[in-house]
């Protein structure tokens, strides 16, 4: 049975204690190093350089899921999957989609908004070599049972990449959900029901996989398509 949330907490409250975290001192001293070592095009640009809550409806019925922070990206904007080329991928299928207002996200002001979707990351700061260690995936993991506490509507969650995939199972038994054992193996299109709730996966949307043609935007849509079957919105 999931459990509530305490009745003093709020996605406000989340976002606050996810922005003050200072609980991986590795990932403190990279987030903050990233902006010494970044692409030209962005020397001497103010980073955000800490924890990146998630963003969207806070009446969400699609919680997505992705790992981490990008160095450059949402580690600089504040915001996930935001001034990078991953962002460029998932906004455009969230607009073909019907969920996001605009294929693009570049900064925290430019108007982006979703509908009926929110966009969260199992690690909430960026780690070196986007490879966050097991003793940092548990130290972050209570923020995402809390988030999953907190939208009190999910009907679905879409993880991408096996890391988010592993992560948001844990997520879900912390948060009272009961979770296939063993645990449905990762692939682009797998998927398991905890009770009313239904989990997906897909590759994800990295530079890597995007350019080589392990995820094209067909196959992302094919699984974001199954994702938003038969949500409200």
């Amino acid at each position: 049975m999931p459990r509530r949330p305490a009745a003093t907490d709020s996605l406000e409250a989340l976002a606050q204690d996810t922005l003050a975290c200072e609980r991986c001192p590795r990932l403190v001293r990279w987030r903050s190093a990233c902006s010494q070592s970044g692409p030209r095009a962005w020397r001497g640009t103010p980073y955000h350089s800490r924890g990146v809550a998630s963003f969207g409806d806070a009446r969400a019925e699609l919680l997505i899921v992705g790992l981490a922070p990008g160095a450059h990206g949402a580690n600089r904007t504040g915001r996930p999957f935001t001034g990078d080329s991953s962002g460029d991928f998932l906004f455009s299928a969230l607009q073909r989609a019907g969920i996001a207002s605009q294929p693009t996200s570049r900064s925290v002001d430019d108007g982006l908004a979703l509908r009926g979707a929110r966009i969260s990351n199992a690690v909430r700061c960026v780690p070196p070599g986007n490879k966050p260690s097991p003793r940092e995936f548990e130290r972050c993991a209570p923020f995402l049972a809390r988030e999953l506490a907190l939208l009190r509507r999910p009907a679905k969650v879409l993880c991408l990449g096996a890391d988010s995939w592993r992560a948001v199972a844990r997520a879900l038994r912390a948060a009272g959900y009961d979770v296939p054992k063993p645990l449905v193996r990762f692939a682009h299109g797998a998927r398991y029901r905890c009770g009313e709730l239904e989990v997906l996966a897909s590759f994800h949307p990295s530079r890597l996989n995007t350019q080589t043609g392990r995820l094209t935007p067909r196959m992302f849509d094919s699984v974001l398509a199954l994702a938003t079957k038969s949500l409200a919105r």
